[in-house]
């Protein structure tokens, strides 16, 4: 495992961290603990050094299970994010900061976290959502100012809309962020447009979610499959977006495999192969998901000719 310091904090993490979505049940079609302290213990044993969950990840299930496990791995530092009041994602132009952070929600929801967690301080608190209106609001500022000053958290962070990098330009060109987690993957590379260059002007780190485009780019998905009971990839691939999606995961997978072992491992090589990236989380739910997406680091990042030529696989949708 590399490590790599998350912008100007200084916090040392590994290029590879645990993204513990699936951990909380709810949406991944429910949880499966035994095997999530299995993949942890491995994860560790390989080097990672960061989880990111959220209160919202199974009513807090996540939190409760990476707290546990924590409790016993000092190194490992925590990431978890405020839900928006409203329980609206994504923000919408035009969303007000009263509904989604008003300065008590944050506040309480830190201490739900911190309960979650049985911690006394929370490595990363980032905001769930955002708009770029929110940018020079204060109170959501603040708010996270005052739990920094209180010892309640370490850094505070923001986690963008999917496939909207644009929005947070203006906040990290403004210094209010310490990091921010970004939808980022071989589709969608508009990140490398605006944000990422700007993020290493302002020294600030970057967390890249979502490096397998909620499982396709792992390059397990076909066209006829079907996803269990309560998996919100029944939604997120509705209509023929599966089809649709399997069909450029298929098109890309002679030239990923060529450079490397696995479309998986391709996958996350691509996301750290640019600079601005700290880290990246995918999920993992069984030791053999943490040994073959740890080995991502080792393998290091893609060749010069592969990133230039998976620039025509590029593909970005809607903002959601």
């Amino acid at each position: 495992m590399k490590y790599r310091t998350l912008g100007k904090t200084g916090l040392k993490v590994s290029e590879v961290s645990v993204g513990a979505w699936a951990m909380g049940g709810g949406m991944w079609g429910g949880a499966r603990d035994d095997d999530s302290r299995k993949a942890l213990a491995r994860a560790a044993e390989l080097g990672v050094t960061l989880i990111d969950t959220a209160l919202v990840y199974g009513d807090g299930h996540s939190e409760r299970l990476v707290g546990e496990f924590v409790k016993t791995h000092p190194e490992i530092a925590v990431a978890t994010k405020v839900p928006p009041k409203c329980y609206q994602w994504p923000a919408r132009p035009g969303s007000k900061l009263r509904e989604f952070f008003p300065a008590d929600w944050i506040r309480s929801c830190c201490e739900k976290s911190r309960r979650n967690l049985k911690t006394e301080r929370i490595d990363l608190l980032q905001l769930h959502v955002w708009a770029d209106a929110w940018t020079d609001d204060n109170e959501w500022y603040d708010a996270l100012g005052a739990l920094k000053r209180e010892g309640k958290i370490r850094f505070a962070g923001i986690s963008i809309n999917s496939h909207d990098p644009a929005s947070a330009v203006r906040v990290v060109k403004a210094g209010r962020t310490d990091a921010l987690q970004v939808f980022f993957n071989i589709f969608d590379q508009s990140p490398t447009d605006e944000l990422f260059p700007a993020c290493e002007k302002a020294g600030i780190g970057v967390l890249g979610r979502v490096p397998f485009d909620e499982s396709s780019l792992a390059g397990k998905l076909r066209e006829d499959t079907v996803f269990p009971k309560g998996d919100f990839r029944a939604d997120y691939f509705a209509g023929d977006l599966l089809k649709q999606t399997v069909k450029r995961v298929e098109a890309m997978r002679p030239l990923v495999e060529k450079s490397a072992a696995s479309m998986a491992r391709g996958a996350l090589r691509f996301v750290l192969s640019h600079p601005a990236v700290s880290t990246v989380i995918p999920g993992m739910r069984s030791p053999t998901q943490a040994e073959e997406n740890c080995a991502a680091s080792t393998d290091g990042p893609l060749s010069a000719d592969t990133l230039a030529a998976l620039k025509a696989h590029r593909w970005v949708r809607e903002p959601y």
